[in-house]
């Protein structure tokens, strides 16, 4: 990173530290100052060399905030954030549902000062983008908020990338798209892969991606990334919504996501006499093979009907899409038979922002409709047994992931070799299992066979804090289902 993105991102850290005080969090932090960035860069846009009409309306653009203070320049402010709210395209998805969360004018009027004293255009677009991922990373660390559920450790990312290798030309959709860290991978991956071409370069940035999320300010903070990155336009390729409501009718070269956690698709119903009831939501649709309220298998399901024939996939999963018997069985074995599902990472524990998960890439193509199933053998890579990662000490690294990369061997998916951490099964095999089950492991737990050389005691004990974050959420969803 230059010095000088690295100035501007501590610049805004410290003062983040400041309003911290005044109860403003770290998401809605940066959610503030996406509006005002988006404010001043709006307003660079108009000056020379670029001389382009302003986009947003007269009376609301970032000069009419530098000329106020005090209680007018908080009431302008909110003012501002509501008119462009109803506004259409990429000021309307920024915009939509904002609110000011700083109440002190002279704190708003300081990081309005702050954010005016850099020409940010004129930053390069690296530069831009790595200062945003690095608020929104220092913001998922705050686990606190739970944001940390919208993204996905990069290193990760990284390491899908060079296995499934995106093409110039090829569209890449994510149904959970959290704050775009596929996108961008995929975007930089290909930038730096392919000599692209005017038309191809054309098509990468307005064409390539597109993106869903339920929820409206992470959509606000994925479609800012994507524009200090360079991708899109005025047309917003992330919309703000329910993935799972229906099949949106397109068809995606590759599906790359990672849906959320949250073990079940419900609804709050409140009554009459103002009780809540949750309300399991069930999908009905033609195109799924099994109506559950089980939110990942959902997502697997739906990811299919994404996928063109010979799409491909990569999903992480939790374990429970893994071995979950009913409507788990039923997706399981429909998927072994209409798609080539080639390819299991079985991730460690402590990777992930939100506690306690357990979780694996599921990777597969999509196959035209057979009598023959089309998986003949899943390769299952265990990075989890004897793996022990943690998000501050040891987090998850790159090189971590090389020698999965390596066993996957993405030029010549054929010519895999078994290693001690990469097993091959066919598919009889896996159909004999138990609700065929593909939560398979074969090492031995060190820790279990080896009392001489337990791992450290903080080790064990956050293993065990896993373990039961884990069973609780079980308990808590079982709880949930007999509720209903």
């Amino acid at each position: 990173m230059a010095d000088n993105s690295q100035q501007i991102v501590q610049k805004l850290w410290n003062y983040c530290n400041v309003l911290r005080d005044d109860g403003v969090s770290y998401g809605d932090y940066v959610e503030q100052l996406t509006y005002l960035l988006f404010l001043k860069m709006a307003d660079e846009q108009t000056k020379p060399p670029f001389k382009k009409p302003s986009i947003i309306p007269a009376g609301y653009d970032w000069h009419s905030l530098l000329k106020k203070d005090g209680d007018e320049l908080e009431r302008h402010y909110r003012h501002i954030l509501e008119t462009l709210a109803k506004e259409k395209g990429m000021l309307g998805v920024i915009f939509r549902k904002s609110q000011n969360k700083i109440q002190d004018p002279a704190k708003l009027r300081r990081l309005i000062d702050m954010i005016d004293g850099e020409t940010w255009t004129g930053l390069d677009i690296d530069v831009k983008g790595e200062i945003y991922e690095g608020l929104l990373q220092k913001n998922a660390e705050d686990t606190k908020s739970g944001a940390g559920q919208y993204f996905t450790p990069r290193p990760l990312i990284k390491a899908i990338m060079e296995v499934i290798r995106p093409k110039p030309g090829e569209q890449i959709c994510d149904p959970a798209c959290g704050t775009g860290g596929f996108f961008l991978s995929a975007h930089d991956y290909i930038s730096h892969n392919y000599q692209i071409d005017k038309k191809q370069k054309k098509f990468l940035r307005f064409i390539t991606f597109k993106g869903k999320d339920i929820v409206d300010g992470v959509v606000r903070l994925c479609v800012m990334n994507l524009y200090l990155h360079g991708i899109g336009g005025d047309e917003v390729p992330i919309e703000s919504g329910d993935s799972l409501i229906s099949d949106p009718g397109d068809r995606f070269e590759i599906v790359m996501t990672n849906p959320p956690f949250g073990k079940k698709s419900s609804i709050t119903i409140v009554n009459g006499e103002g009780k809540a009831s949750r309300d399991s939501l069930t999908y009905e649709r033609e195109d799924f093979w099994a109506t559950t309220s089980n939110k990942q298998l959902n997502f697997l399901q739906h990811v299919k009907t994404l996928l063109k024939i010979n799409g491909r996939c990569a999903i992480v999963v939790p374990d429970n899409v893994l071995f979950e018997g009913g409507a788990g069985e039923t997706v399981r074995r429909k998927l072994l038979h209409e798609c080539d599902v080639h390819t299991l990472l079985r991730l460690p524990t402590g990777v992930f922002y939100a506690q306690g998960v357990k979780a694996n890439v599921l990777f597969f193509d999509r196959k035209p409709a057979s009598e023959k199933p089309w998986t003949e053998k899943l390769w299952i890579y265990d990075l989890r047994t004897n793996m022990h990662f943690t998000l501050k000490e040891n987090p998850l690294k790159l090189d971590d992931l090389q020698d999965f990369i390596k066993c996957y061997n993405p030029e010549s998916r054929s010519d895999r070799k078994e290693t001690e951490r990469f097993k091959v099964f066919s598919f009889d095999e896996l159909m004999q299992r138990d609700k065929v089950s593909l939560d398979i492991f074969w090492l031995k737990d060190q820790s279990l066979e080896d009392s001489e050389n337990l791992p450290v005691p903080e080790v064990i004990a956050k293993d065990i804090a896993e373990n039961l974050q884990a069973a609780l959420e079980q308990f808590g969803s079982i709880y949930e289902d007999l509720g209903d």
